[in-house]
């Protein structure tokens, strides 16, 4: 039931991809025991440099000797606005207060800089031979993009709408990923603003699947067996998961945001720009709610990431949900506080056991 062109391309027993969470979350023991376990971990690389990214690689090789892959944010270009960083600084300055951080007024960083960092990355995952490669936020070049697959490396892409997907067929991708709307963190979109991209996954599947001949991945909101079986129906040829696999035991994740979507319910999450510039669907809280009137006027990623980094450091050391960004996709009541092999086992029961309800 599950062997086919994805599960072949991947070399993998099961067509279940873990999202690549960036920022800790996907951390070599978590990107290892999935792929130790017939699906294909990824490690979310979008935020660590050239040196951290190799040491990451070299650390899931040690725990496996399956596939897995990395995922790489492509910069895109933005405004570095004083205006807006100040009347961002302005509005951040009652939280770092209450939270007892220095006000961090530099947004150090270009465009030049993350794509030399970006290049970089690319360098090293063609020299630590990393099977497979995907990419958020927009597409590579096409130099990028044949050099990676001169070295036998799958690519991936990632869309939120159909035209979106359209685009990665044409710049030469391997597979799609397409995220729907419930999805938690980071929307992947690039061609459009990113509240026009929002499409509900089993609405956006059967389109993209009508208008591509690549091999469509589907992502966002799926937690078990149910949802796998339900994006099969809509023609996918597997699923990527973030939420169900950031509550495993062996996930980074802080322990006060596992706790967050293991107590939440569906009303409770949303999508906001406050904390990176971008927008990202994550459980409400304090940051967010008394943010909201300022987001739109914030600086685009990554300058606002980089604002309030020490707030949601601070946040975290202080074990204070209040002001942590609590990634989670729609549907957290299905969240379990489990292993990795735990939620592989139960995922591919239960698609059975729906398969034979048919």
């Amino acid at each position: 039931m599950f062997n086919n062109d994805v599960t072949e391309l991947l070399h993998i027993d099961y067509p279940i991809i873990q999202a690549p969470m960036a920022g800790g979350i996907s951390t070599p023991k978590l990107v290892s025991s999935v792929s130790n376990h017939g699906g294909l971990g990824m490690i979310g690389a979008g935020y660590l440099n050239p040196a951290q990214t190799r040491e990451q690689i070299r650390e899931v090789k040690a725990w496996t000797s399956s596939h897995f892959g990395i995922n790489l944010f492509v910069p895109t270009t933005f405004q570095l606005s004083e205006d807006k960083i100040q009347r961002a600084n302005n509005a951040l300055q009652p939280i770092r207060k209450k939270l007892k951080v220095e006000a961090d007024h530099t947004a150090a960083i270009t465009y030049e800089s993350l794509i030399e960092i970006f290049n970089e990355q690319v360098d090293v995952v063609i020299d630590e031979k990393v099977p497979v490669c995907s990419f958020t936020f927009g597409l590579p070049s096409k130099e990028i993009i044949d050099r990676l697959k001169q070295h036998n490396i799958i690519v991936i892409g990632t869309a939120t709408t159909v035209k979106e997907a359209i685009e990665n067929e044409k710049a030469g991708m391997d597979i799609v990923v397409v995220q729907g709307s419930e999805a938690g963190g980071h929307r992947g979109t690039f061609m459009n603003e990113e509240k026009e991209s929002l499409v509900g996954l089993m609405s956006l599947i059967p389109q993209v699947v009508d208008n591509i001949r690549l091999p469509v991945i589907a992502a966002g909101g799926i937690m078990d067996g149910r949802g796998l079986m339900a994006a099969f129906c809509l023609g996918t040829k597997g699923v990527q998961m973030g939420t169900a696999f950031l509550t495993c035991v062996e996930s980074g994740a802080h322990e006060i945001h596992k706790e967050a979507i293991l107590s939440s319910t569906e009303e409770q999450t949303v999508l906001t720009r406050a904390f990176s510039g971008k927008w990202a669907r994550g459980i409400n809280n304090k940051f967010t709610e008394d943010m909201q009137e300022h987001e739109a006027s914030f600086p685009d990623f990554p300058i606002q990431n980089t604002l309030t980094r020490d707030i949601r450091k601070a946040a975290s050391t202080q074990n204070n949900r209040e002001y942590m960004s609590l990634w989670s996709g729609q549907s957290p009541r299905l969240a379990k506080n489990q292993t990795v092999e735990q939620l592989m086992t139960q995922l591919i029961n239960e698609a059975f056991r729906v398969k034979n309800n048919f």
